[in-house]
């Protein structure tokens, strides 16, 4: 990156050569920003407070142009634009302002700052004004919701391209979960001044954040840091008002509240609702998931709410939970396949502490989460509808990746023939839901001391 840590590529041009020129300026801005270092000294923080003031500078004289040639040409999205400038003119820059006056220019305040702007401008640049210069997107009116769901997946495929030049592909249409890698999950609950309410959750893996955000705003990182969260937040609310245009909108639409998730937090929503619309991606850089909940469905977060004074010492905790659940995936590593919601729960709550254990109530399900993150072992019940065990198993095992996967039954009866049938398919062993949960809890940890010694 040529030692810069915020660049202008040419794919961030509108085609708009005014606009264009401005968003250099504040490319440059923000860079020379970067370039600054930790303000750990008078100087330093001297240098800050003139270059941060020349960006506000540059930011506001831009808005009023940008407003100016929108109503010049007669742009449709008008207000809607506008409005997103005065939240970030009148209220989010104020906020970080004021923490970075408030600790006079501390390296963190000024790290949040730099996050901030960075992914508001990468945002802003690359959805609301690339919509001035092809128009406003049309609303998804009298769709059935097959119809909306195609819209949906084409316009995130369409706005990953443009973001980060990244080809995606859909390679779930019902996403219901399922962990993959080390992920960060990001709620955002929208509301109208007319009652109405949006949940949305986002969910990126952490090799996709440090590809395509870390390599714009920290290219020497090698995991998510607090920066480059700061600066996916307000991409990410971007990308969301970018699909929320698309919606037969009636009202004033504002953020209500904002949430970093932990993974048990976000399993909760997917174990208790049925999201609208569920969409797992892979962008060739990482796995990302878009989730829609219901309005009837929404509920208060457990996790606390991101604001200008708490969010960097959030965002701090939320990243050192996350560290130390990556350092459990030195644990084994345990998929329950049963279409029970009882039995899977309960097989979790036994293997929990010594095993990392996800969970999949059919075939299908199990087969993407194995493809997402593979296993050590497969608890595997027989009797399931649609598919049953046996059929899951040979799916399993034409899977190359998997043909070593080792695989348990876990069933209620024990038939011979059934075990002479399944043994071209090489289970493992099989254990009776009857058993004694301790007594199956003995046997997969001798299971695992024997592959170990072996």
């Amino acid at each position: 990156m040529d030692n810069q840590k915020f660049v202008w590529h040419e794919r961030y041009s509108i085609g708009v050569e005014d606009i264009d020129r401005e968003h250099r300026k504040l490319f440059n801005v923000m860079n020379k920003l970067f370039s600054y270092g930790g303000a750990t000294d008078e100087k330093s923080r001297w240098a800050y407070q003139e270059g941060i003031k020349f960006f506000k500078g540059h930011a506001m004289k831009h808005f009023a142009e940008e407003e100016v040639y929108m109503a010049s040409i007669g742009y449709e999205g008008y207000e809607t634009h506008r409005r997103l400038h005065d939240i970030f003119r009148k209220k989010t820059l104020p906020e970080i302002e004021k923490e970075l006056m408030a600790t006079r220019y501390s390296p963190e305040a000024v790290e949040h700052f730099l996050g901030v702007c960075a992914g508001w401008l990468i945002g802003h640049t690359m959805t609301e004004d690339r919509a001035i210069a092809g128009g406003v997107s049309s609303r998804w009116i009298g769709l059935l919701p097959e119809e909306e769901q195609a819209a949906m997946k084409k316009t995130i495929i369409q706005m990953l391209q443009e973001l980060f030049q990244l080809d995606a592909k859909v390679i779930s249409e019902s996403y219901s979960g399922e962990k993959f890698g080390n992920g960060f999950y990001y709620r955002l609950l929208y509301g109208t001044d007319k009652g109405e309410k949006w949940e949305f959750l986002l969910v990126f893996e952490e090799k996709l954040l440090v590809n395509t955000v870390g390599s714009i705003v920290d290219g020497d990182a090698e995991k998510v840091n607090v920066m480059m969260m700061n600066a996916t937040r307000y991409i990410a609310k971007q990308f969301v008002e970018r699909i929320m245009a698309h919606f037969p909108i009636q009202g004033q639409v504002e953020l209500r509240e904002e949430n970093l998730l932990s993974y048990k937090q976000f399993d909760r929503v997917f174990t208790q609702h049925n999201p609208q619309s569920s969409l797992l991606f892979d962008t060739g850089a990482g796995y990302f998931a878009y989730c829609m909940l219901a309005p009837h469905m929404l509920e208060d977060s457990s996790a606390p709410a991101l604001k200008a004074d708490n969010a960097m010492a959030e965002i701090q905790k939320y990243l050192e939970a996350a560290e130390r659940e990556n350092q459990d995936n030195a644990k084994k590593k345990i998929l329950v396949v049963d279409d029970s919601a009882l039995i899977l729960q309960a097989m979790k709550e036994l293997f929990d502490k010594d095993y990392k254990v996800s969970t999949a109530k059919s075939g299908v399900a199990a087969i993407r989460a194995m493809t997402l993150d593979k296993p050590d072992l497969v608890l595997l019940d027989y009797e399931m509808p649609v598919c049953n065990g046996e059929q899951v198993l040979g799916m399993i095992r034409a899977e190359e990746a998997f043909l070593d996967t080792p695989v348990i039954f876990l069933t209620g009866t024990v038939d011979k023939d059934r075990i002479q049938r399944l043994l071209p398919l090489k289970p493992a062993a099989y254990l009776l839901k009857t058993t004694r949960p301790q007594e199956i809890k003995a046997t997969i940890d001798d299971f695992f001391r024997q592959r170990a010694d072996a």
